[in-house]
């Protein structure tokens, strides 16, 4: 009996924590931007992924309204390897160029550069899984930058 209270009282207080997901489409309302024209250049899989994350704030007309030109790419190099030269460790750069245009102007040039190191893993289908793993976490953080420098830009 004295479990199924504690149990209880646990999920009151932890379903009531108010978590919500910091760019959701409720939330682009509390950014003072939008966007009217996105062009990408690059690799797809990044710009996907940016794309995704950009496009609650092509909904609506705010008093700022850009229009982005990306350019993306991506680079993996080998950091070290071992006596035999098989690679031990590898470093995955993702480099995203951004034009920013407001009303046909050209208002900046924003360049965001996003690195991780990891080490080499001997199956090389769980090495392509967490590499994409890599790559996406990256482009999140670079799109994350993204809107903040939009969002503070004047």
């Amino acid at each position: 009996m004295l479990k199924k209270k504690f149990i209880l009282i646990l999920l009151l207080f932890v379903s009531s924590c108010g978590y919500e997901p910091i760019h959701s489409k409720k939330n682009s309302n509390k950014y003072n931007f939008s966007i009217s024209e996105l062009t990408f250049i690059g690799e797809r899989e990044i710009n996907l992924k940016i794309k995704e994350k950009l496009n609650n704030y092509t909904l609506a007309e705010k008093n700022k309204n850009f229009i982005l030109k990306i350019s993306s790419n991506k680079k993996k190099t080998v950091v070290s390897k071992n006596t035999s030269g098989d690679p031990t460790s590898f470093k995955s750069t993702i480099v995203v160029n951004i034009q920013v245009k407001m009303k046909n102007n050209f208002k900046n040039n924003l360049q965001l550069i996003e690195d991780f190191n990891y080490n080499n893993i001997d199956n090389k289908f769980d090495l392509k899984k967490y590499e994409r793993e890599i790559i996406n976490n990256l482009t999140e953080t670079v799109t994350d930058k993204l809107i903040y420098n939009l969002s503070n830009m004047q």
